[in-house]
């Protein structure tokens, strides 16, 4: 199957499909070959420093940004900066002060933001409330699904409440079963410019689950196709009712979204199936969704509850089940490991609400987060959203690493990734002295790393490297926008570029 390319940001598909940089045979060729590049624009480029250390005769010298730069031949623009981690001095630097397009390195101000904003231990809590007392098995009134925000819950979550439930001795209800998802804002998707399929894009509400994704599989059986839609997870597979795809005799586009009564509808062309396979789609209504799969894992359970009603706010109630999220720190690590946008949005309207009250849109929240950073460091980001995911997000490669810096009071860099480097005669350090953590950022015909850099002899950096092509990407078709021709080979050039300046780096500011 074809898989996503733009924002990478889901939690299980990017676990199974993990977007490395080439191996080093292939990224020496990219360097060795590449000839005249572009003009790219830049800002006036401080001298660069020689190495203080003795080379050896055979050691390889580290190239020059500008000769690291021509052999990417990315075109757009380029920024980077690179500065000592407790003075802030300016080591290397081009273009830093330009605004440019952050991708998921954005994530790195949304989990400084609610690192101190809600502390690390913070937890999200999903309840199971009963209005009025269990008689003979049945609840006598209403059985309410309250949604805490939980930007984790998955299906095994929501199977043990199940069977909880069962356990307290509830076998029906006399009223309705309610699902409460007004915490947080109800949003159809992230951001509209995206293709309608993409799991990495999906609604936002105060209930979610397994990412805001249904599984989708298909099998060719004769001449027709069989379709599973489902929302699995690892102990349970409950089917799904709210949703629905057809296959349809078309060529483009390969997939097309409906909200049909309260259905998700789904339709795929029939030539985008090939031989089998499966994927993930968005959930554009989280709510009813997870009421959906808990009513299907009560049944299984011998708990019968009638068809999910949706309300903004949990009336009073006895609490029968609940299930907590782990500490907010350890789901911050999770988020920067596999760039989930979902967890990036939820967390940081958690943290806008906690601070100032309500918001209704992501745009509200981000600004909120914007204004805090501008009083907090003293930076001007602009961005839309707290994933990243908007082409339309600016900040510079300076004020990244200004936040950087300050956000080593929180410890960002322990629940950053780690990044192989390369030493001066092109040798991987995965496991050596000198090493990085860091958050990447792609979209299409952008990449971006920003993180921190300790070299052999201690010295600790913090860096920024951005690079996009924003006209080329807002130039592609939406509907092709999950995989435009041209974009690997150009992303791969642009992780080549960031492993040069790094290793460049390691050598030249090692002391």
């Amino acid at each position: 199957m074809c898989l996503p390319r733009q924002g990478r940001s889901d939690y299980l598909r990017r676990m199974t499909n993990r977007v490395f940089f080439l191996s080093r045979r292939r990224a020496l060729a990219v360097l060795g070959a590449a000839a005249a590049a572009p003009q790219l624009v830049l800002a006036k480029t401080k001298a660069h420093p020689e190495p203080k250390h003795e080379h050896h005769a055979t050691e390889i010298r580290p190239q020059t940004p500008e000769a690291l730069i021509a052999a990417a031949k990315l075109g757009g623009e380029v920024g980077y900066i690179v500065v000592e981690a407790d003075s802030g001095r300016v080591l290397e630097s081009a273009g830093a002060d330009r605004p440019m397009a952050p991708a998921s390195v954005a994530k790195t101000l949304t989990a400084t933001y609610a690192l101190e904003v809600l502390g690390q231990d913070y937890r999200f809590v999903t309840r199971l409330i009963a209005t009025g007392p269990v008689s003979n098995g049945i609840v006598q009134g209403d059985l309410v699904l309250v949604g805490g925000g939980d930007p984790t819950l998955v299906t095994d979550n929501l199977g043990d409440m199940a069977k909880a439930l069962r356990g307290a001795g509830v076998q029906g209800v006399t009223g309705r079963f309610v699902v409460v998802d007004g915490l947080l804002p109800r949003l159809p998707q992230i951001d509209p410019n995206q293709p309608d399929q993409v799991d990495y894009n999906p609604g936002i509400s105060g209930l979610n689950l397994n990412f805001n994704r249904v599984y989708f599989g298909w099998a060719k059986k004769g001449g027709d196709w069989t379709l599973t839609l489902d929302a699995r997870g690892a102990r349970y597979v409950p089917p799904v009712r709210v949703a629905r795809m057809a296959v349809v005799d078309r060529a483009r586009p390969p997939y097309t979204y409906a909200a049909d009564g309260g259905i998700e509808s789904w339709t795929v062309a029939r030539d985008a199936l090939g031989k089998g396979g499966s994927r993930w789609l968005p959930v554009r209504a989280p709510g009813p969704y997870a009421g959906d799969v808990f009513r299907a894992l009560a049944a299984s359970n011998g708990t019968r509850l009638p068809a999910p009603v949706i309300a903004d706010t949990a009336p009073q109630g006895t609490e029968l089940a609940r299930h907590e999220s782990g500490p907010l720190r350890g789901i911050l690590k999770e988020m920067l490991k596999y760039s989930t946008n979902v967890t990036a949005e939820i967390v940081g309207m958690t943290a806008s609400q906690a601070q100032g009250g309500p918001v209704d849109s992501l745009a509200d929240s981000a600004a909120r987060m914007n204004a805090w950073a501008q009083g907090r460091f003293g930076i001007s980001p602009a961005l839309n959203d707290h994933s990243g995911l908007s082409v339309d997000n600016r900040v510079t490669p300076h004020d990244l690493v200004t936040l950087l810096r300050a956000a080593r009071a929180v410890d960002l860099r322990g629940i950053l990734k780690p990044v192989a480097l390369q030493d001066a005669r092109g040798r991987w350090l995965d496991n050596g002295p000198t090493h990085a953590e860091a958050k990447s950022g792609t979209l299409n015909f952008v990449s971006n790393l920003a993180g921190y850099e300790t070299t052999d002899k201690g010295n600790e950096m913090v860096f920024a490297i951005m690079s996009g092509d924003v006209a080329r990407s807002t130039a592609v078709p939406r509907e092709d926008r999950e995989s435009p021709p041209g974009e690997r080979p150009w992303v791969a050039r642009a992780h080549m570029l960031q492993r040069g300046l790094l290793q460049r780096w390691g050598v030249v500011f090692k002391t």
